[in-house]
């Protein structure tokens, strides 16, 4: 028997649910070990102090941004609101590329103030923000490939009230990018 994607299992949670619940604690986990690495190393000495690019606090502005209109487009899409829906998602989609293009211009700017990635000039400091907003970066990608499939999924009209959990698991994710940079800004803000 072949079962609708918006229906549950027998225990009541949907397996997609579930199963990015299980990616996000695994991203917790691997930002954890990070974070937590980068503070036993800090403490072993032999560390570069520098200024956090001011980018990263425009960043840290757009993707709350991208976060509340990635929540607009939920509830548009929970009232058959279909053009906002999809105005809003391309909007979160449109922000996320614009903190991509922060980071990259971030980096840019830690160039410029010598601040490397690896080999035999650079500092650990440098490698750990290069990692930790790297991988960040990565995983926002990945947010927006979501996206991207969401927006078709809508243009199809297959985002509503009846057909909510694409749009679900892609406002949770979103809001959990958000939240994950958030973390990461501060605890670099704290701890650099």
């Amino acid at each position: 028997m072949v079962t609708n994607i918006e229906n549950q299992n027998s225990a009541g949670v949907h397996p997609l649910k579930f199963a990015l619940w299980l990616i996000i604690i695994s991203i917790l986990m691997m930002f954890g070990a990070f974070t937590s690495a980068y503070i036993v190393r800090r403490e072993e000495g032999n560390w570069l102090e520098f200024d956090l690019p001011q980018m990263f606090i425009i960043n840290t502005a757009v993707i709350i941004l991208s976060s509340i209109t990635m929540q607009w487009a939920y509830f548009a899409a929970k009232k058959n609101n279909l053009s906002m829906v999809k105005i809003m998602l391309v909007l979160t989609m449109v922000l996320g590329i614009v903190f991509l293009y922060g980071q990259l211009s971030a980096w840019g700017d830690l160039v410029q103030n010598n601040v490397y990635f690896g080999g035999v000039d650079s500092n650990p400091a440098g490698s750990f923000l290069y990692v930790l907003t790297g991988v960040h970066g990565f995983h926002l990608i990945t947010g927006l490939i979501f996206l991207a499939i969401l927006l078709i999924a809508s243009f199809k009209y297959k985002v509503h009230s009846k057909k909510m959990v694409r749009i679900q698991l892609c406002t949770t994710y979103w809001h959990f990018l958000g939240g994950l940079w958030l973390y990461l800004y501060f605890f670099l803000l704290v701890n650099h």
